[in-house]
């Protein structure tokens, strides 16, 4: 198989060696490296350095060849909701609302485990071709998300999506409370998939149930994601009900803290952006999402110069409608860059740290992902080179945001696991699951 060899083995052990790349670490004060070289030992990175350097000291059975290739951290879609792939194209060019109201919501009432975990499946195989290597999901059916990407070999942290109307899922709001400890429970302590707790929004959350899911967050000592301030109705209709507006109305219930991750945060005012950088709140933009549904553009710069931890997402598929982080990257600059009438603004380093570094930190995962740093869990992604819209290079930061796509990633390791090699998924039968999303297609549609 082109790109993959096989060794004897000799000489300090590892399990897969990718060499001959652009290696870029994305790790603070790191270099590019050039030829440079990756050792993997079990789901870890053993080493970093040039490549003659490394396969002079390392031997592994298997060797990846990234001869014209970039190697880099895999990127960290830090807000979706994956099994939305089977709603993809469903209710296009409505606001927001009546996109919820009169589409998705009475879409979804009608969900059930089977058609969340084969369109999770879908998301999985859509995201690893696109060099995604970890996801932070809010949907139903979260138990089915979590075996999907399980089964897909790809890091998630996943979340029941909580409300005050009864759910498809687990009915009635006391159920879903016990459904998403259930789920903690779960997957306590494994390798890949995390649990956090959602409620979805100020506007489909009573306080009462605000404060319930901040309780649960700290006894279980896991993050809390929350949508924040996603479009003018929303500010509207929370400020005439409860007298406040979004961020004030967290910050009364006790949930502005630094196991809060807000998603989305497009209509901040400069008090409320203080406060939460005061509180160390995280934040994920989600500009491709937040331009189709015409919900506003996101002060993000002002975020970060607070401080704030920013991180990227796609949302989900029947709202942008794809999970290409490399898309992603390319909006999250040009939009501010237009919006602000500055092309200094957002520049290409940024936004790459927001898709990688920055989503680890929005996600409590810096220690383990978003770089490429000896300890650090082995999620890497090699990308070709070269192709026509990627040479010649002479940035390779900006190549990634302004020409690259998902398309250009030939292959992904997660947690040590080759998943996906010379374009060919390896832990999913992707014939298999396109032929269910078909079918799917066509009992949603009736």
């Amino acid at each position: 198989m082109k790109g993959l060899s096989l060794n004897p083995t000799s000489g300090k052990p590892a399990d897969l060696l990718i060499t001959n790349g652009l290696l870029l670490p994305l790790a603070n004060h790191s270099k590019i490296l050039f030829p440079g070289a990756v050792a993997i030992a079990g789901n870890r990175i053993a080493a970093l350095g040039k490549s003659e350097q490394i396969t002079s000291e390392y031997e592994a059975p298997r060797t990846i060849d990234a001869s014209d290739c970039l190697v880099m951290p895999g990127l960290v879609n830090a807000h979706t909701h994956a099994a939305m792939t089977c709603y993809r194209g469903l209710a296009d060019d409505l606001p927001l609302m009546e996109w919820l109201t009169r589409y998705i919501f009475p879409a979804e009432s009608k969900s059930d485990g089977g058609q969340v975990y084969w369109s999770t499946l879908l998301a999985c195989a859509e995201m690893i071709r696109s060099g995604t290597t970890t996801f932070f999901d809010m949907y139903l059916f979260e138990a089915q998300v979590a075996d999907a990407a399980k089964e897909a070999g790809i890091r998630a942290l996943v979340g029941e999506v909580l409300y005050d109307f009864p759910s498809p899922n687990y009915g009635p709001i006391e159920k879903g409370l016990k459904y998403t400890e259930a789920l903690i429970n779960r997957w306590q302590g494994d390798s890949l998939i995390r649990v956090a707790v959602e409620p979805h929004a100020l506007y489909t959350c009573s306080p009462e149930i605000l404060a319930r899911c901040r309780d649960l967050a700290e006894s279980q000592g896991v993050p809390l994601g929350i949508h924040l301030a996603e479009n003018q109705s929303e500010v509207a209709e929370v400020s005439q009900k409860y007298g406040r507006r979004p961020v004030a109305h967290l910050n009364e219930l006790g949930l502005l803290s630094s196991n809060l991750i807000a998603c989305h945060c497009v209509y901040l005012t400069e008090g409320e952006m203080d406060l939460l950088a005061e509180r160390g709140v995280r934040v994920v933009h989600n500009p491709e999402s937040n331009m189709k549904l015409a919900s506003g553009v996101a002060p993000i710069p002002d975020l970060l110069k607070r401080g704030i931890p920013v991180g990227l997402g796609t949302d989900g598929c029947a709202s942008n409608n794809n999970l290409d982080l490399f898309q992603e990257m390319d909006f999250a600059a040009k939009v501010h860059k237009v919006h602000r009438l500055d092309p200094t603004v957002m520049p290409a380093e940024t936004v790459l740290e927001m898709a990688t570094l920055g989503g680890a930190r929005v996600l409590g995962m810096e220690a383990e992902i978003g770089s490429l740093e000896v300890g650090k869990k082995a999620d890497v992604i090699v990308l070709d080179l070269n192709r026509p819209h990627l040479q010649p290079v002479y940035n390779v930061v900006s190549q990634l945001v302004y020409a690259a796509t998902g398309a250009d990633v030939r292959d992904v390791i997660i947690d040590g696991r080759i998943v996906m090699q010379n374009r060919h998924l390896l832990t999913l039968d992707e014939e298999e699951i396109l032929s269910t999303a078909k079918n799917w297609r066509r009992k949603i549609a009736t």
